[in-house]
């Protein structure tokens, strides 16, 4: 079985901006893939690409197998924006109802029940969009993103606008999709979330991979941590294996131990190593850079769409949302760096 999402050798420039520099990844079937990296990194760049929305200056991106852009690769794709917004007046059932004939799906009522159901929102099948919480609207774009059943969703920062109650409803219905096979690549800058969440991650910077692994992988040991009746006594230099040890030498010492804690690095620490950076104060996102502002959809153009609907896209205003024949066909402002080498090649 070919993999949900494969990247090869991906270079992508827009002008002087060389926003993606051989770009290696793959996406295994049932896997929950996190892309991290700083704003202007190139992610949004690969993700256009896999919608088909950017073509690409060299290498090859695959969707189960075939050209990224396809009519075959969209019907395997689903897709949900960071910003998405659907008409206040329409109900969950008929906005799945909209999305199902745009792609012309034959899932019917039953597959309109099944995914309000699997979100969580089989209750309230009636309801309007205008009158549904942040968390149901999250979770009704993950359920139009699933509509013809897809094997790959591309899905930018599903957790971000969500309390701590609602990223573990996200968390928990990513999990219910791995067993089901269908296979996630999770834009965030929520490094937890993708620690708590993700099998493997690829830090991307520059336009070039620069880390990636499992999280397990990418953390590294962090030393030894003992509470002890004098207090917290830290050994930076030891590994767990040296915990039963230490133990016994403060025991043997007159030392009353308490609890003893194997340290080690998180995802967070890995990612600014690798990225070479650390936050700046007061801003949780990081600056937009020029490669992804080249690549970047609006948030009010690309709506709560899946590229597998574009084909049949009536407009932003009628969905809540832009598709990706609609981007191919109007480029907006965000794409004018890049259009005429598109159009050239």
């Amino acid at each position: 079985m070919p993999a949900a999402l494969s990247v090869t050798g991906l270079r992508k420039a827009y002008g002087s901006v060389q926003a993606l520099r051989g770009i290696d990844l793959a996406v295994g079937a049932g896997e929950l893939f996190g892309l991290l990296g700083p704003n202007g990194a190139g992610k949004s760049t690969l993700v256009k690409i896999a919608c088909g929305l950017v073509r690409p200056s060299a290498g090859a991106v695959e969707v189960c197998g075939s050209p990224a852009g396809s009519a075959h690769a969209h019907a395997q794709l689903g897709y949900l924006a960071e910003l998405f917004r659907f008409p206040d007046w329409c109900t969950a059932e008929e906005l799945l109802g909209l999305h199902q004939e745009l792609i012309g799906s034959q899932g019917g009522v039953a597959e309109r029940r099944e995914l309000l159901q699997l979100v969580e929102l089989g209750d309230v099948p009636g309801r309007r969009v205008g009158a549904m919480s942040k968390g149901m609207q999250q979770r009704l774009g993950l359920a139009q993103a699933l509509v013809g059943a897809p094997r790959l969703l591309l899905l930018d920062e599903p957790t971000s606008a969500l309390d701590p109650a609602g990223r573990r409803t996200v968390r928990q219905l990513l999990e219910r999709l791995r067993e089901r096979g269908v296979s996630v690549l999770l834009n965030s800058h929520l490094l937890s979330e993708v620690e708590l969440v993700c099998d493997r991650v690829a830090i991307i910077d520059g336009g070039e991979v620069v880390a990636a692994g499992t999280p397990a992988e990418l953390s590294r040991a962090g030393g030894v941590e003992v509470e002890t009746a004098a207090g917290v006594r830290t050994f930076p230099a030891a590994t767990r294996a040296d915990a039963p040890r230490i133990v016994r030498e403060l025991v043997a010492a007159g030392e009353d131990v308490y609890s003893v804690r194997a340290l080690s690095s998180t995802l967070e620490d890995a990612y600014l190593e690798a990225v070479g950076r650390a936050p700046v104060a007061g801003d949780e996102t990081g600056g937009r850079g020029a490669a992804d502002e080249a690549a970047k959809p609006g948030a009010d153009e690309m709506g709560g769409r899946g590229a597998a609907h574009e084909a049949a896209e009536p407009g932003a205003d009628e969905t809540g949302g832009r598709g990706a024949a609609d981007e191919a066909a109007e480029p907006g402002a965000d794409d004018a760096a890049g259009r005429a080498e598109d159009e050239a090649a």
